[in-house]
């Protein structure tokens, strides 16, 4: 008996979200051995951080635009815009857990009064919505890539999406937020 992935979409999405967020915590943690990870240099690691506010800011305008083809039933650029935001988003978690794993995270270099009142807290509700919307992204890509167009509305597909998408594109916008807090405001 062939196990398929449209059978399962709740499960492969289930699989697909443990698996990103195992990667993003053990890199946190410093769980990842650095001897697995090639070292491109420091100008390049610390190019990564730049270029991940820049392909967050390009996907927050791909998911919108994506977000929009949709609502006006356009669904050949939604799922053209979508796979692009899906890209983005890989790209930029390669790029985050390269450095993450090589570097670790970044200090805060403002005063302990934005630390504690502004940045924390922003960082917190960033991450929070980051962990809320990798299952939904997933349950989303999932069942609109096992299915054709036609059977997309008879699936959760449209539901989730509602959710996810602005979910998304808060916690992206959040991120670039905290890319200016840590890089370019203090």
């Amino acid at each position: 008996m062939a196990l398929r992935a449209r059978d399962h979409v709740p499960a492969v999405a289930a699989l697909l979200s443990a698996a990103a967020l195992a990667l993003v915590f053990a890199a946190v943690t410093g769980s990842i051995p650095t001897a697995y990870v090639p070292d491109p240099g420091p100008a390049v690691l610390s190019s990564f951080t730049h270029l991940n506010a820049v392909i967050s800011v390009i996907a927050i305008t791909t998911i919108a635009a994506g977000w929009r083809a949709i609502r006006n039933g356009d669904v050949r650029r939604h799922r053209i815009l979508m796979g692009l935001s899906t890209v983005l988003f890989g790209t930029f978690l390669v790029c985050y857990l390269w450095r993450l794993t090589l570097v670790g995270t970044a200090e805060f270099p403002g005063p302990e009064v934005y630390y504690r009142y502004v940045y924390l807290p922003f960082l917190a509700v960033h991450i929070l919505l980051a962990i809320v919307c990798i299952p939904l992204v997933c349950y989303a890509l999932v069942s609109a890539l096992t299915r054709p167009v036609a059977a997309i509305p008879e699936t959760a597909h449209r539901r989730v999406g509602r959710i996810a998408a602005p979910l998304w594109i808060v916690s992206f916008a959040m991120g670039v937020g905290v890319y200016l807090l840590l890089h370019h405001v203090f």
